[in-house]
């Protein structure tokens, strides 16, 4: 338990660390406050730190993004390694949680069924940011800028993130990968090699 002396720190930590999440998981504030039954504005003002958070504010929280409450105000670790991923499913995607603190590197297991269009070129976008993937069964297609790739099992691939991706399965099988996402300048240092290289 954090000190009296600690206290607001952890308060003031608290608003940042639940934009940092729901902005990783792509929900807008009116889907939350939708999915919450807390107002937009309360919403607003607590991510901004103009709120205080509460039991109240934080239980319906920590439920919608199927969190530990200690994970949504940064309470110090109890001693315990282990991590209870809570999977959540997003355009497709299962999505395994990896790491259970909010901000620096976040790390995923991905499964991704195989595309309903195989031959479709995958839809790109850029965001800030630095990804790392490594592929464990399956094969799966990164469109890169122009590059097209196809990665089959225990092939490894980073990229800067502002350069247009996106992702597809060109089937017939699930395809499952580990992915590591962070800010600009946390780098892995291992490289995919060129077919062939």
């Amino acid at each position: 338990m954090a000190d009296d002396d600690d206290l607001p720190g952890v308060l003031a930590a608290v608003g940042p660390r639940l934009r940092a999440l729901r902005q990783a998981r792509g929900i807008t504030l009116a889907e939350l406050s939708e999915t919450t039954g807390v107002s937009l504005s309360t919403l607003s003002r607590l991510e901004s730190g103009l709120r205080k958070p509460t039991l109240e504010l934080m239980l319906p929280l920590a439920r919608a993004y199927r969190v530990q409450l200690d994970e949504l105000v940064g309470a110090p670790p109890t001693g315990d390694p282990r991590i209870h991923p809570r999977p959540f499913t997003r355009h497709g995607q299962t999505f395994v949680p990896l790491t259970r603190h909010l901000g620096g590197m976040h790390a995923y297991k991905q499964i991704m069924p195989p595309s309903k269009d195989p031959e479709a070129r995958p839809a790109q976008s850029t965001h800030e940011g630095y990804e790392w993937l490594y592929v464990l069964s399956g094969r799966l297609r990164l469109a890169l800028g122009e590059h097209d790739l196809i990665l089959a099992a225990g092939e490894v691939v980073e990229f800067d993130t502002r350069t247009p991706h996106g992702f597809g399965n060109p089937g017939p099988h699930p395809v499952e990968f580990l992915s590591l996402f962070g800010t600009q300048g946390e780098r892995m240092h291992v490289r995919a090699r060129p077919a062939g290289g």
